[in-house]
Order: C-alpha cells, then sequence, then structure tokens
C-alpha cells in the first residue's frame, strides 16, 4: 500500500469536469465505452458481471476515490477510524470504489456512508462487496452498484486499510484519477492516461451506431450496414 503521503492528490470536479461527466453520461454507454477500450488493447476494463445497480436507473461518471477493505475477525479499539477519515476526503466529481478481494463476510456500505458521499459531492459508489439500507440508499437517490445485499455490519468483519490508492475491484485494477462510468450494463474504469482517446473513439461510434440503426430500421440489410459503417 502507499503511504498517506504517496496518495494521489487532485482537487475537486472542474466545470469541465462536470461537462465531460455530462456527455458521457448522456451520450455513451458503457458497452460503446468498451469498446473503444479494446480499440486501444485495454481489453479488460469492465468490472465483473455481478456487479448490479442499485435501481435500474443508476448512472453516473466520475474520478475514482479508492478503498481498500480487508476482512476482520476481531473487533479493533476504533473500527471505523479509517471509514471516516477516507469518506470525509472525498471530493465533489469523485466515484467512491471499493476493493474488497472479493469479500462477502460483511456490507462495508449502506444509507451513511451514502448520505455522507452525496453531501460531498461524490456522483455515486462501486462496491465489490456488500450493501446494506437499500431502499434507504434509493431514497436518497444515490447511486450505487454492488456485488450483493446483505444486513451484516462491518464492525469486527472488516475494516478499511486504506484509500485513494491503487486497488483491485471486481477484476480491474483501478488507480486513484481514473474515470468509473456505471450504468445498467456495468461498470468501465478508463485510464486517466487514455481517457480523451477513448472519449473520442466513442462518440464516434456513437454516431456510426445511430446510422447503423436508421438504416435498418428503414430495412436495409446489416450486411450493407455493416460494409457502409464498420460498427456492429
Amino acid at each position: 500500500m502507499m503511504s498517506h503521503s504517496e496518495r494521489v492528490v487532485r482537487g475537486p470536479a472542474t466545470g469541465a469536469d462536470l461537462e465531460l461527466f455530462r456527455h458521457i453520461e448522456n451520450h455513451l454507454y458503457t458497452a460503446v465505452v468498451s469498446d473503444s477500450l479494446d480499440e486501444l488493447g485495454y481489453r479488460d476494463q469492465a468490472l465483473r458481471e455481478f456487479m448490479r445497480p442499485l435501481s435500474p436507473d443508476d448512472c453516473f461518471a466520475g474520478w475514482a476515490r479508492t478503498l481498500a477493505c480487508v476482512d476482520t475477525y476481531h473487533v479493533p479499539g476504533d473500527p471505523y477510524a479509517m471509514e471516516i477519515e477516507a469518506l470525509d476526503s472525498v471530493l465533489p466529481g469523485e466515484v467512491v470504489i471499493a476493493g474488497t478481494a472479493g469479500s462477502v463476510q460483511n456490507a462495508p456500505w449502506g444509507e451513511l456512508l451514502s448520505t455522507s458521499a452525496r453531501a460531498r459531492g461524490a456522483r455515486g459508489a462501486v462496491i465489490d462487496g456488500l450493501v446494506r439500507d437499500v431502499k434507504k440508499i434509493q431514497a436518497l437517490q444515490f447511486p450505487v452498484f454492488a456485488r450483493g445485499i446483505k444486513a451484516v455490519d462491518s464492525k469486527g468483519r472488516g475494516i478499511i486499510l486504506d484509500y485513494n490508492v491503487p486497488i483491485d475491484c471486481a477484476g480491474v485494477r483501478v488507480t486513484p484519477g481514473d474515470l468509473v462510468f456505471a450504468d445498467y450494463d456495468g461498470v468501465v474504469v478508463v485510464p486517466a492516461e487514455v481517457l480523451p482517446q477513448v472519449i473520442q473513439l466513442a462518440t464516434e461510434k456513437v454516431e456510426k451506431e445511430n446510422g447503423s440503426r436508421n438504416d435498418l430500421m428503414q430495412g436495409a440489410y446489416l450486411r450493407d450496414v455493416y460494409d457502409k459503417y464498420g460498427v456492429l
């Protein structure tokens, strides 16, 4: 793990960041972003298939604010210390994304963490683990993706070991500041170093897919449409 002094530091989302997030959420979708990552040789950027939204319309894009969670089998003296520090550090425009090494021992995310993240300006949360208080999270209209749902607390079962450090989340390496994009098809992570290229490719592909769709609806054969637009 990185030491606190080695954590990636970025400021709150700028106006340009928010414009980018809105473009992604309103005009792109995870499938076309995944395809664009494939084109650039990044073929393992989609989180595992079990990562599902708590509400069907959950969709968000933002910068990764990572949490590294581990299982425990005792109650430490201050079980929530790092959890509190991590949530209080969240900046506007970030997505809280937690790696748990695949644990389903506890629910490290619930209503109060969702409320805190929302108040700090987070755009959503991705938890490679279990969550609870689902109805209350839905009432907040704070979008969350998770591995599953279970009522148990993290106290004595798991802790946040560190935050804003590289993690593995549902099979994808996530570095703080990467772009996290989630919609009903799942979650993709775009490494910061290829973000401009990915957005350009994805936007161009959406335009070609729109043309393909229109031609197909007018009765054109798929072979002809593919030869014309080159997308499928």
